[in-house]
């Protein structure tokens, strides 16, 4: 039996913590008794280092908020923790903290006032230029650089949303409505003043002139984005017809300039498939040695080897799309063999299991023994049905344990 000065260990592993009173916190089969009561006593010294680590914070002055909340969960976590330690003393030094995070939050709360006020004041200061550009005069209105500032009132709002002090809800809101009637009164009136402007056809023979250009600077640096040439197109039809020979002239560039662009795509995809069918070729040899490794035999070798092979397949690129969900299958399955062995052995050695599979076992067994004794009586007694009754359920019993014993083993 292993003991310290907050705790010990029986002849079953069953930990004990000296908290006040001698509490059970747990026990740990199939190791030594120290290594038993030193696993609850690392528990102790996490939850340890946690306290000290708020006590820096709160030395620190840092983050009074977060502070509180961390108090109140290192208390509930030390009410009755699986842990070997002095426990008294980490809840004396938490207790300790309480009224010193309280000064803290107060401090906090007292130097944000000021802030909260500047904030205010600047969202307010926002929404009066805001207003003051919606109530321009629209026929004397600089659309382009009044639309500019009205857009970096918008940012500058959405910067003190983001980075600046918090203002109370409905203080903010009643400015907020104030800013986005006046963004909405000053777009509706844009709006109004240029749809009466002869402009539509410039618009549309500007935006397909930029189409045009970009269609032109991928074909000459020789790309082969097709997908981007597509979303160009995408452009092109939604932006309307300009009157006259010119949107043909435009049309004949724009074509000419996507032909050149599937022409070099062409060109790209023979290099590329003639690359990616010798990438398969290797990948097929890196598949064989993955299907070598077995990890029943040694699980840490298995692991290695597999790591080996990810390397190499990383390495060997990428493979023709109708091959690659085949081959990443099979490596897959190799990379679930070696995982579920792994996994099997972590079962097999969790104290927490272990400890479920033993309770499951001493039931089944006490189970076993009582329907032992009611078949006797059973068959003593001549009742067949009650006979017949107890042998299936004993039986059932009996495969069950053994069930829970091969899982063990």
């Amino acid at each position: 039996m292993s003991t310290n000065k907050f705790g010990r260990v029986d002849a079953e592993n069953n930990v004990f913590v000296i908290d006040g009173s001698e509490r059970k916190v747990g026990q740990y089969p199939g190791v030594t008794t120290d290594e038993a009561l030193a696993y609850f006593v690392r528990k102790f010294e996490d939850i340890a280092a946690q306290v000290r680590i708020l006590e820096q914070r709160v030395a620190n002055r840092v983050d009074s908020l977060g502070m509180k909340k961390m108090a109140a969960k290192l208390m509930e976590d030390l009410k009755e923790p699986a842990a070997v330690g002095d426990l008294a003393d980490l809840r004396r030094r938490v207790g300790n903290l309480d009224s010193k995070i309280s000064s803290l939050v107060s401090e906090k709360q007292e130097a944000s006032k000021e802030a909260t006020a500047e904030a205010l004041a600047k969202r307010i200061a926002i929404a009066d230029r805001a207003e003051a550009i919606a109530n321009q005069d629209a026929s004397k209105t600089q659309w382009k650089t009044s639309g500019a500032e009205m857009t970096k009132l918008f940012e500058d709002w959405q910067a003190l949303q983001k980075s600046g002090p918090k203002v109370s809800k409905s203080e903010a809101d009643s400015v907020w409505k104030r800013f986005s009637s006046a963004r909405t009164r000053f777009e509706t009136a844009k709006r109004a003043y240029f749809a009466g402007l002869d402009a539509t056809n410039k618009q549309v023979k500007a935006k397909k002139n930029s189409i045009v250009e970009q269609a032109e600077a991928l074909a000459a640096k020789g790309s082969d984005d097709v997908a981007g040439y597509r979303k160009l197109l995408d452009e092109w039809k939604n932006s309307g017809r300009t009157p006259g020979k010119s949107d043909d002239a435009l049309w004949a560039r724009f074509k000419a300039a996507g032909d050149t662009i599937f022409a070099k795509k062409s060109e790209t995809a023979v290099v590329e498939n003639a690359e990616q069918e010798k990438n398969l070729a290797v990948k097929l040899e890196i598949i064989k040695d993955a299907q070598a490794i077995d990890p029943t035999k040694d699980l840490a070798e298995a692991k290695k080897a597999l790591l080996v092979i990810q390397q190499r397949w990383e390495k060997a690129g990428r493979v023709p799309k109708d091959k690659l969900r085949e081959t990443e299958d099979k490596l897959r399955a190799v990379e679930a063999k070696v995982r579920a062995v792994e996994e099997d052995q972590w079962r097999k050695t969790d104290p927490a299991a272990i400890e479920r599979s033993n309770s499951v076992t001493a039931q089944l067994e006490d189970s076993i023994k009582k329907l032992e004794q009611d078949l006797a009586k059973a068959t003593t007694g001549g009742d067949a049905k009650k006979v017949k009754d107890a042998t299936e359920a004993l039986a059932a019993r009996k495969a069950w344990l053994e069930v829970v014993k091969a899982s063990m083993a």
